[in-house]
């Protein structure tokens, strides 16, 4: 991905952001011999490492159609790097030994902010996305001064985590975030005067000012769908819907293992899907399939709601009302999968959230009954998933952004797709 330019907080999305399900490599890539396209093949090279867990230099060579002394020059390069590293050699029954290269978890680090309605996280990834170091802040509702105090704060505490020759190898910042914040204050509860705050702010500008590093912004649901389609424990997923129960409701759409983001970087903006709401009225999907209902819910019966972002593994002491809440939130993704199934035959929808494993689980089920109930002549219903990221995606899927932008290749960019 190239790396996104300066401008608003809401920028106009960027079609060269976009990630690959790291385990579907494309037959069809080829390096070139040409010295000019060193920095192409080292991507390439990595790319592959990455996709397959290890590759021998002969394997490499196979598939990029390198030749020998170029991928020779190449593995070299890499390992004086630290990005890449010699494993065990493998011996057969003639010739030499393969040796088996695989990535470093150690030749590069990322960091990932999620700025979310009630919270924000910051999180330290290694070069294969295990988290090192996590951080989180609860509030009311963001403003831009508490998000880029949290950040700068957290961004130290972060890098101490490290071992000190480790951490000039942090290589960007990635941020997500809804778009267009300030449209949002009603339903969030928060002052109008305080999210207007983020009309003119420019979150990317201002942190690229006062990091030491590069800096990214993408859509905090579609980073989400990103960190299930690369970090994800689900193989060989390639066309897929994605939703992610937040505060308010995102999702993403997964075409042929890359995302798939749109003209403008809409696709899969599902919170404004109309469903049917109460006594038949037509209201928006994340008026009905967000935490935001639950929390109001509680709200209304005088019970503090805040354990709901203070501490989203574990909601125990609300049991009363998660029954009806799931019951309110499977009604109406299974209408909303039916609908989206019907203009793309997805094989599969993925349901993930900031929400505790077993709510997640018993929201899957409840939407599986759910969607049985319509009348689906004609459709082939997808399988749906339960996410397997949870909580972290939208950070992880923030910190993928420099991942991706510095070091591996984007399918979507090489085959000239948005």
């Amino acid at each position: 991905m190239t790396r996104m330019p300066g401008g608003n907080c809401q920028m106009p999305f960027d079609k060269s952001a976009g990630w690959d399900r790291a385990g579907t490599v494309i037959p069809s890539l080829r390096g070139s011999n040409q010295s000019g396209l060193r920095a192409y093949n080292q991507r390439l090279v990595l790319s592959l490492v990455y996709a397959h867990g290890s590759l021998a230099k002969t394997d490499i060579s196979r598939m990029t159609g390198l030749s020998a002394q170029t991928g020779s020059v190449l593995m070299r390069e890499l390992e004086a790097e630290d990005l890449i590293v010699k494993g065990e050699p493998i011996r057969g029954k003639v010739g030499q030994p393969s040796v088996p290269l695989s990535i470093n978890p150690d030749g590069a680090f990322f960091v990932g902010l999620k700025v979310g309605r009630r919270s924000a996280e910051l999180i330290l990834i290694d070069f294969l996305g295990q988290p090192k170091a996590t951080l989180r802040k609860s509030y009311p509702w963001p403003t831009p001064p508490l998000i880029i105090d949290f950040t700068l704060d957290g961004l130290g505490e972060l890098l101490d985590a490290l071992p000190e020759h480790l951490r000039t190898r942090v290589a960007g910042l990635g941020i997500a975030t809804p778009f267009e914040l300030w449209n949002w204050a009603e339903q969030a509860g928060a002052p109008r005067d305080e999210m207007e705050l983020w009309r003119s702010c420019d979150l990317r500008a201002e942190l690229a000012a006062v990091c030491d590093m590069p800096v990214y912004l993408q859509n905090d649901a579609t980073a989400a769908c990103a960190a299930e389609l690369v970090f994800g424990k689900y193989e060989g997923l390639s066309d897929y819907l994605y939703l992610y129960i937040g505060t308010f409701l995102g999702g993403g759409v997964v075409l042929n293992g890359s995302v798939y983001s749109g003209r403008t970087g809409n696709a899969g903006a599902l919170g404004p899907l109309p469903v049917t709401g109460p006594e038949g009225t037509s209201v928006q999907l994340l008026d009905r399939a967000s935490i935001m209902v639950l929390e109001r819910m509680l709200r209304d019966r005088g019970i503090d709601p805040s354990p709901l972002w203070n501490n989203p593994e574990d909601w125990q002491g609300f049991e009363d009302f998660l029954e009806i809440w799931i019951a309110i939130v499977a009604r109406s993704l299974a209408q909303a999968i039916v609908s989206a199934t019907a203009v793309i035959d997805f094989e599969h929808a993925i349901i993930d959230g900031g929400l505790p494993a077993d709510v997640r689980a018993r929201i899957v089920e409840a939407t599986r009954a759910e969607v049985e109930r319509y009348d689906l002549r004609g459709l082939e219903l997808p399988k749906i998933l339960p996410g397997t990221v949870g909580n972290l995606a939208r950070a992880l899927g923030a910190a993928s952004l420099p991942l991706f932008d510095k070091y591996l290749i984007d399918r979507n960019t090489l085959l000239g797709s948005s």
